[in-house]
Formats: structure tokens, C-alpha cells, sequence
């Protein structure tokens, strides 16, 4: 890919996920009112505040992991980052999935939602396993999955403002939108990390 193409995509996912992140602190305001279809939720209460915090955290950090000037000039600033990362990936994952089951969106909701949780603690947990037993090419490739299925996060808020734009039904929308905002993120995902791997030199013996 074309390193100034590369770049002006890192950028464009890097702000909407800070936007984001910060527009997600909002449930921690007590002036702002919850969304009724969120309130609504039988798993709301107390929830709802961890999936959107921890969320937001994963969103806020997310993005910086994957500088490499980052990681070679302050490994140490990288770990620590990884590890708040992975903590909120994984605890905010466990309290979607709690979420997910009290839905009122119904089952397609439910599972779209739930198996997102699923994953998401899934990976970022094998993520943080490989890098334990320092094999970094792997644990950058899961973690780059990782953050595919956080951004969905973003995608979710660009996606229900658009369906409502197009005339649709606000519940059949976001009972789509359950699986689209995260399953085409990891295919594309996929296919990036085999395109990558394709392109990467194969090491000559000495």
C-alpha cells in the first residue's frame, strides 16, 4: 500500500476513534441522560458504565500501538499501554456480552452483539499470550484484529445515523448493523494481514 495512503487511513481512524472515545465519556456525566433504548436494557445498571468506559479507554489507546516509533523509542510506554489496552479490550468485552443478553433488540441483536463480545475477549486475550512468550510478529498481527473488532465501535455511530438518513426502520437497521459494524472489519482485517504477509520478504538462509 502507498505509504501516504497508509498514513492519511491511520489518520482518519485515529481521530474518529479519539471523537468517539470521548463522546462515549459522556454516560459519566450526570447531566446527560441515558438513551431510553439503552436504560432499557435489563443488564443497564451498572454495566452499561463498564462497556462504555473501558471501550472508550480501548478506543483512546488503540490507535497509538500500531506507530512504530512508538514502540522502538519507548518500548516501556508501549507495554503499559498495551496492557491498560488489553485489560479494557477484555473486562469491557465481558460487560457487551452481559449487555448483549439483556438486549431488548431482540435475538439477531443478541448474537450479533454477544458473539462480538466473544471475540473480541478472545483475541485480545491470545494477543496478550503470544506477546507474554515474546513472539511479537504474532501478537502485532492479533492485536491489529483486536482493534479491528474496538472499531467497531466508530462504525456503529456512523452506520445508525446513515440507515436513519436512507428512511429505515430504526430496530430492523440496528439488527444489521449488530454484524455489520464488526464483521467486515475482520475480514478486511484478514485480508490486510495476508496481503501483508505475501509482501513481506522471505528470510535467505545465511
Amino acid at each position: 500500500m502507498n505509504p501516504y495512503v497508509s498514513r492519511g487511513l491511520w489518520w482518519v481512524g485515529a481521530v474518529s476513534s479519539v471523537l468517539i472515545a470521548l463522546v462515549s465519556y459522556r454516560y459519566f456525566v450526570p447531566a446527560i441522560p441515558v438513551p431510553p433504548n439503552l436504560s432499557a436494557n435489563a443488564m443497564a445498571h451498572p454495566w452499561l458504565w463498564v462497556h462504555a468506559g473501558l471501550g472508550a479507554t480501548s478506543l483512546l489507546l488503540g490507535p497509538w500501538q500500531f506507530m512504530p516509533r512508538v514502540r522502538a523509542r519507548w518500548p516501556r510506554v508501549h507495554g503499559w499501554i498495551g496492557r491498560i489496552y488489553v485489560f479494557s479490550a477484555i473486562v469491557g468485552g465481558i460487560a457487551g456480552l452481559l449487555l448483549a443478553s439483556g438486549t431488548t433488540a431482540g435475538p439477531i441483536a443478541r448474537a450479533g452483539f454477544g458473539l462480538l463480545a466473544i471475540v473480541s475477549v478472545g483475541i485480545a486475550a491470545n494477543g496478550l499470550r503470544l506477546a507474554m512468550v515474546g513472539r511479537y510478529a504474532e501478537h502485532r498481527e492479533w492485536m491489529f484484529r483486536s482493534f479491528a473488532l474496538i472499531f467497531g465501535a466508530v462504525l456503529l455511530r456512523v452506520y445508525l445515523p446513515l440507515a436513519q438518513a436512507m428512511g429505515l426502520d430504526f430496530m430492523t437497521a440496528y439488527r444489521a448493523i449488530s454484524w455489520l459494524a464488526w464483521v467486515p472489519n475482520l475480514i478486511v482485517a484478514e485480508l490486510y494481514l495476508r496481503y501483508a504477509s505475501f509482501r513481506r520478504p522471505i528470510p535467505r538462509p545465511a
